[in-house]
């Protein structure tokens, strides 16, 4: 019996939450549908967007009461509203999730009173209960049911909360599409850098070389000892051109990473990084064919980049001697995470090139973690994933 009330109780106060909910969400609804004449004939459209958010914040909240009473999360779908106020209102009105929180809103003006004619069973559950187990030796009959009751709730409003098929793809698509947009910027600056680095350096030694040789051409027959030091003067200038391209290609696809593998050559950035950092790689092959399977080269590419500007961060900006670096193969793809003992308060918006490597990673499909309280560690977590 002690049981059986302590469950009954449980279940009163997830009823009276619910109650609470449910008497606001009439409440907003009942205002709702008066206002919604008066607010698009006379002030206009521009709040249909802020009613949305309200309506999400409501099914947020009801969403975290489910959760809290079945132990299941309820995911939510929802189309972000920016944008100019065309925009904010297409995506108010077409946002499947919005819909379905609509659908779950006019549901609940029905069966919402459920839980408020419900919880006056508590003091009579009690009578009845103590009575027909007191005397009569049988189990509790009233209190389970509020708790069933609560768990009807549940069910009924998980159904109809849970992201619809349309709505996880349109948010799907939403998140495609600003990763496309983050790629293609990514691209293009890289490009710039490219073309920057080609233009200012190899490009103009290749110039000076050329007049170099052209002169020399010009003094062979006159003065050969003048001749021998411009070839040698061009000889050196085509070392620098050499090694210009050589800074390029590097900064296309490493091709340490060809020869090394990602962990060889994470290993070569943490020895010419200045700080003392530990390498762990736990499932992946070392370069030399041993441990597990390699990734692909779009994705070694990637993470050999995201510990490049990691470990460059730290050493400039953190104030930290010591680094970690962890490369792990896992089912769904490969894991890199770096952590120094730095002061942290690490900004993306401050030129510290982690949305460059937000773009590069999310070009892939990945995810990127950044935790960096004021005072440290700054710890940088990437996933991306792959086919092993």
């Amino acid at each position: 019996m002690r049981k059986t009330v302590w469950q009954a109780a449980r279940a009163t106060v997830q009823l009276a939450k619910a109650a609470v909910l449910a008497f606001g969400s009439i409440i907003f609804i009942t205002v709702l549908l008066i206002a919604a004449t008066g607010t698009l004939l006379v002030v206009g459209a521009g709040l249909l967007p802020e009613t949305v958010l309200l309506i999400r914040r409501i099914a947020g909240a009801k969403r975290r009461q489910v959760a809290g009473w079945t132990g299941r999360e309820i995911p939510e779908a929802y189309q972000p509203i920016t944008g100019t106020l065309r925009e904010r209102l297409r995506t108010a009105t077409r946002d499947p999730g919005t819909h379905a929180d609509l659908l779950w809103m006019v549901a609940y003006y029905g069966y919402g009173w459920l839980p408020c004619l419900m919880l006056p069973l508590w003091p009579v559950g009690l009578v009845v209960d103590g009575v027909w187990s007191g005397l009569l030796g049988r189990q509790a009959v009233v209190l389970p049911l509020i708790g069933r009751l609560a768990d009807l709730d549940a069910d009924w409003s998980q159904s109809l909360l849970k992201p619809s098929p349309k709505a996880r793809l349109a948010v799907r698509v939403e998140e495609l599409t600003q990763t496309r947009a983050g790629a293609v910027a990514a691209h293009g600056a890289e490009l710039r850098r490219i073309e920057r680095d080609l233009h200012d350096g190899t490009q103009a030694r290749l110039v000076s070389l050329s007049m170099r040789i052209g002169l020399a051409k010009r003094e062979y027959d006159r003065d050969p000892e003048a001749a021998r030091k411009l070839l040698e003067d061009a000889q050196d200038q085509a070392e620098e051109a050499l090694a210009e391209l050589r800074h390029v290609v590097r900064g296309i696809h490493p091709p340490i990473l060809t020869d090394r593998g990602l962990a060889g050559a994470v290993r070569a950035l943490a020895a010419s990084s200045g700080l003392d950092v530990t390498v762990t790689v736990d499932g992946l092959e070392d370069g030399a064919g041993e441990g597990g399977p390699r990734a692909p080269a779009a994705v070694e590419a990637a993470a050999y980049f995201v510990v490049a500007e990691a470990l460059t961060n730290a050493a400039k900006h953190s104030g930290s001697e010591r680094a970690e670096v962890r490369l792990a193969r896992a089912r769904t793809g490969l894991r890199v995470r770096v952590r120094d003992e730095g002061r942290g308060g690490a900004d993306e918006s401050g030129g510290s090139g982690l949305l460059g490597m937000r773009r590069r990673v999310a070009a892939l499909d990945g995810t990127v973690g950044v935790t960096s309280p004021a005072g440290g560690p700054t710890v940088i977590e990437v996933e991306l994933p792959c086919v092993w």
